[in-house]
């Protein structure tokens, strides 16, 4: 991979853009903010919805549009997966997008693509954004759980989040990421094994260090199998 696309895809760059200003969201931003990040966030409601969140967070916040949350050098997906074509995709093209959706059939809707697992959610984030390298991640870990169950890098038992991508530098940077936000990373593989920790398996919402964490992955078992 060249040095240039090493450089678009280095989550250590000075703004942070979401689109999606949720549970996740609000505490992803939180904890950027806290690291000296800017954050640029946006919703389906409008920047004015979002005052209370951005006074909350200071001067290195901002609301935005879609449009302008997808000028940030890293950009988090947050969104119900419903509301994928809403994301744009010229702004992201050659950029590290953050993808923390799940698919709920109750909130999204039927997805055949999802129901008879021909695909998984990222993947489907990453057809929408063909120019970006998209990477899943903190789809599994409670919104409020994000500010709370952090530690240094070395502490025993530290919390560990999985990663898929197909983007092996984009992976990199989300790990170097994780760590800065206080947890370690289990690499998962590509984003075709994003489904080990889709809703419904052994890693979806259950704490574990690193070696608990692969040995939840490898526990998993497709919908059609269960």
């Amino acid at each position: 991979m060249s040095e240039n696309r090493t450089n678009r895809t280095d989550a250590r760059r000075s703004t942070i853009g979401f689109i999606g200003s949720g549970h996740i969201g609000s505490q992803l931003a939180r904890l950027a903010v806290a690291r000296g990040y800017q954050v640029v966030m946006s919703n389906s409601r409008g920047p004015d919805s979002l005052s209370d969140l951005v006074g909350e967070l200071g001067d290195a916040a901002r609301a935005g549009t879609s449009q302008e949350a997808a000028e940030g050098d890293v950009v988090v997906v947050t969104i119900p997966l419903k509301a994928l074509d809403t994301v744009p995709v010229e702004p992201l093209v050659g950029k590290l997008v953050i993808d923390t959706c799940n698919y709920y059939e109750y909130r999204d809707g039927r997805i055949a693509e999802l129901d008879d697992e021909s695909t998984t959610t990222s993947e489907l984030v990453q057809r929408h954004l063909p120019g970006s390298s998209v990477v899943k991640v903190f789809n599994n870990i409670s919104a409020s759980q994000l500010t709370t169950d952090g530690t240094p890098a070395g502490t025993p038992n530290r919390r560990a989040l999985p990663v898929a991508g197909d983007d092996s530098d984009a992976k990199q940077a989300v790990v170097e990421l994780l760590d800065e936000f206080g947890f370690d990373a289990v690499d998962v593989g590509p984003l075709a094994e994003g489904w080990r920790y889709q809703r419904d398996t052994p890693a979806y919402g259950t704490v574990h260090d690193a070696a608990g964490m692969r040995e939840a992955l490898a526990q998993a078992r497709r919908y059609a199998d269960l």
